[in-house]
């Protein structure tokens, strides 16, 4: 992973004496809140219900054993324990003082690790393929790309107050877990004659307004990448909208030009920079590449788990839905659950689990963990004898749930009980749908799917592409609940369909049982949920619902 040099402990060191000072001066009221707000927003300080939220950048998901411990130790030392990992593969911090902030800011450069543009109207953390650099299924290993991104982005001069947040991600792999196709800017980087190239897409975003990415141009050399994506935001920088904070993201000014003028808008301003010192040549990206090479694998050979271990039936449940092949035989990717029942909230990890993960990573991984936008973590690269002792480890831990990619690895945000944006509670619901599935054999048996959750049209919880997408709404001042169906992510991603009127938290547990009952009933062989709903459409399940 990249390393700090001096000139980035410097700058990092100087952000936090500078947000200290700031902070100093807010308590002594010499600034007003309103003059505060856009400079703690630079240093990823909310206030949120209850507390100010503090989330803390996680660079393309990676993370060094050290630095989990030492997010463990904030977590203890300035807040309740725990942290809430995000779909941007950061964490949040929900419960620090003001007063501390800037210790934990302090306490986070020692680690390599800041705050810095998580929040306000810029460009956002870098996000990518959390199984980037050992997933089989990869053509280029995005995480370099990532980090030359990262480091381009910030601190931008240009881009430092663009008319709203903006987001980029990076896939490399035949199989989109970036969610590319979602974001203001999505990177599809591919592979011909050993010449690397990127598609990029434009214009993707949930929210209130959500839409699917389109393809602005195809087959960009890697060395215009920078230049181009400049192109892109300059342009959204100057006719973006700033008047509406609900039409100020690109993808309103995409859909309003039309892809074609906004495509040719971009190429005219692009023409412009043909001699940009921001193209990346080979020597940048041997730099960067340096920081990224392999460990040092053992030649293995891979394990039969089925007649190794056939008398562990919940080890073998754990192995199929939890861990993930490696492109190196005789290793798997350990995918941890931060989900069910024994889990606080979707995503939440306590102190003490942080530092078991950390342990595990020291052990069996290569003191690397990296964070994934379904709010998990990721042991990337673990020899296949070592899978026992690992699920062992994690069971002691409450953290061998054997769930990912089922329904109960809800994705959910945090909703009414913390966020002030919100306009229900996203918690409780995700609690009260695990409730239905005591029975593994049937969580099993209905095979891979997701539900997200989101307290507020904001889309935190990415409900518009779970193949069940639950919103929460205001209805003459109480919570109620909107439902969508065939959602999905991915390379053919599609936006959910409502099913019809709003439901109140009672009723959804019931909602959501119905649904799947429908899905049970009518399905073919082991179709998937959402192969299902896009043969049978959504009557029959809107039918079942409000028959019911």
């Amino acid at each position: 992973m990249y390393k700090y040099d001096h000139i980035d402990n410097q700058i990092v060191n100087e952000r936090v004496n500078q947000y200290q000072d700031q902070l100093n001066r807010f308590l002594k009221k010499d600034l007003t809140e309103e003059e505060f707000r856009p400079l703690r927003l630079q240093n990823g300080l909310y206030i949120q219900r209850h507390a100010p939220m503090l989330r803390v950048a996680i660079p393309y998901g990676l993370l060094s054993s050290s630095q989990l411990r030492t997010l463990a130790d904030i977590a203890d030392q300035y807040d309740r324990g725990y942290g809430h990992f995000s779909t941007r593969q950061n964490i949040q911090f929900n419960w620090p003082k003001l007063e501390d902030t800037p210790h934990i800011l302090r306490k986070l450069a020692e680690s390599e690790m800041h705050a810095i543009q998580t929040s306000g109207n810029c460009i956002r953390n870098i996000t990518t393929d959390p199984y980037a650099g050992v997933t089989p299924d990869e053509i280029i290993d995005t995480r370099y790309v990532a980090e030359i991104i990262r480091q381009w982005s910030t601190f931008h001069p240009e881009f430092a107050l663009l008319p709203r947040k903006f987001k980029i991600s990076i896939s490399g792999s035949k199989q989109d877990r970036a969610l590319i196709k979602t974001h203001d800017i999505g990177l599809e980087l591919i592979q011909d004659n050993a010449q690397i190239f990127a598609n990029i897409y434009v214009g993707g975003g949930l929210g209130r307004t959500p839409i699917i990415g389109q393809l602005i141009k195809e087959k960009l050399p890697i060395e215009d990448l920078l230049t181009y994506c400049e192109s892109i935001i300059r342009v959204y920088n100057l006719y973006g909208r700033r008047d509406n904070m609900y039409k100020a993201r690109i993808k309103i000014l995409v859909k309003s030009l039309g892809v074609e003028e906004f495509r040719k808008q971009v190429e005219e301003d692009w023409e412009y920079g043909a001699n940009s010192p921001n193209k990346i040549d080979q020597s940048e990206i041997n730099r960067i590449k340096k920081f990224f090479t392999e460990p040092d694998y053992k030649a293995l050979s891979a394990i039969d788990f089925k007649n190794t271990y056939k008398s562990e039936l919940h080890f073998l449940k754990w192995i199929d839905r939890n861990t993930r092949p490696h492109k190196i035989q005789g290793y798997r990717s350990v995918t941890i659950s931060l989900k069910g029942k024994k889990q606080q909230a979707p995503g939440d990890i306590l102190s003490e689990q942080m530092r078991d993960v950390a342990d595990l990573a020291d052990k069996y991984s290569f003191s690397e963990i990296r964070s994934t936008h379904e709010q998990n973590l990721v042991l990337a690269d673990v020899e296949e004898s070592h899978l026992f002792e690992i699920y062992n480890q994690l069971i002691k831990t409450n953290l061998a749930e054997a769930n990912i990619g089922l329904i109960t690895d809800m994705i959910c945000c945090p909703g009414g009980d913390f966020c002030s944006l919100a306009n229900a509670k996203s918690i409780p619901i995700a609690k009260s749908i695990e409730q239905l599935f005591d029975d593994y054999d049937y969580l099993y048996e209905l095979g891979s799917m997701t539900l997200n959750i989101s307290g507020c049209m904001n889309a935190c919880g990415h409900h518009h592409v779970g193949n069940i997408g639950i919103l929460g709404v205001d209805k003459d001042g109480s919570e109620w609940y909107q439902v969508t169906l065939g959602g999905q992510q991915g390379v053919d991603a599609s936006l959910g369909k409502v099913i019809g009127p709003s439901f109140s938290a009672e009723e959804i547990p019931n909602v959501i049982d119905l649904v799947l009952k429908t899905y049970i009933e009518v399905r073919l062989d082991e179709e998937l949920f959402i192969d299902c709903f896009n043969r049978i459409g959504i009557e029959p399940f809107k039918e079942r619902v409000y028959q019911h």
